[in-house]
């Protein structure tokens, strides 16, 4: 069952039009961009990337419902339900149409900075009520807390916990999960840089936002990586180097959804309290923009 979810993965982001409302045409087409020949192994829906805490709980299912009738090729499709309520997961589970939906994307819970233990309980009270498979996701930067190695490995001999999207950028305890996992449980990367290395230790993919605007380029990437050809892997890296920084640096998606309306799949707007990208930041972009993509 892992291995429905190595390779890449893409966390989707919400287009909006410009009064704020979602924008289902540019959501089409970056379902058709990212899907392309050559393109993305899975959708993830409703992640951070697609600034799902500003979005209602009916966005969310028009969302999602939009993607599941939009899937002619038939993309796995991984949605995010998590947050720092244990028993409110538990009713969104009962409240939300799942039809369509291959595993549930849980993120660590955040602002509560709970124990070891307490992130243990919640994950396996969750997975023991989930009606799907479960991705546990470590963001220590954006939770404040990391879920340790240890707890992972705890979690990994769950039945329904199938994976864990590492972003805590912490290359050891990425070694420390590879080393001691159940072979079908997969290590995923959460940091769009760090995927080769964690690859090389065993890693069976990744969840990426720079797949949004450069699936086949990424895809290309991770591909060469799960087949030991590293010069390769390494070369369409470069190539992401640059620009990678850019997303982040007035927060994700602003950089991506920039990049996206560059190549003419959906306008830059977020939601507040995030901005669109600034004068000078769309300008780092357009500079960045790998050379093998063409600008709409």
């Amino acid at each position: 069952m892992a291995n429905q979810f190595g390779g890449t993965g893409v966390a989707l982001v919400t287009p909006f039009k410009a009064d704020f409302s979602i924008d289902f045409e540019g959501l089409g087409r970056l379902l058709e961009h990212t899907a392309a020949t050559g393109g993305v192994d899975y959708w993830v829906v409703q992640g951070t990337t697609g600034e799902s805490a500003t979005l209602s709980a009916s966005e969310k299912a028009e969302v999602l419902r939009f993607v599941v009738q939009n899937n002619p090729k038939k993309i796995p499709i991984v949605y995010g339900i998590g947050g720092n309520n244990t028993t409110g997961i538990l009713e969104t589970f009962k409240n939300t149409d799942l039809n369509g939906v291959d595993a549930i994307l849980s993120v660590s819970p955040y602002y509560n900075k709970p124990s070891q233990n307490g992130i243990y309980e919640h994950y396996k009270l969750i997975a023991d009520h989930s009606p799907l498979p479960i991705i546990l996701y470590n963001v220590p930067g954006r939770t404040a807390s990391n879920v340790s190695g240890k707890t992972t490995l705890r979690l990994a001999s769950h039945p329904k916990i199938l994976a864990m999207k590492e972003a805590s950028g912490d290359l050891n305890q990425c070694i420390e999960i590879s080393k001691e996992k159940p072979a079908d449980f997969a290590l995923l990367s959460g940091d769009d840089m760090l995927t080769i290395p964690i690859i090389s230790l065993g890693g069976e993919g990744v969840i990426s936002v720079l797949a949004n605007a450069f699936p086949v380029l990424f895809s290309g990437m991770t591909k060469a990586a799960l087949q030991g050809d590293y010069a390769t892997a390494n070369k369409k890296l470069h190539e992401l180097f640059a620009i990678n920084p850019l997303m982040y640096e007035e927060s994700n998606p602003v950089g991506v959804k920039q990049a996206l309306a560059l190549l003419g799949i959906c306008s830059p707007v977020v939601r507040l309290p995030l901005l669109a990208a600034s004068e000078a930041l769309k300008s780092k972009i357009e500079q960045a923009m790998p050379k093998q993509v063409s600008i709409a």
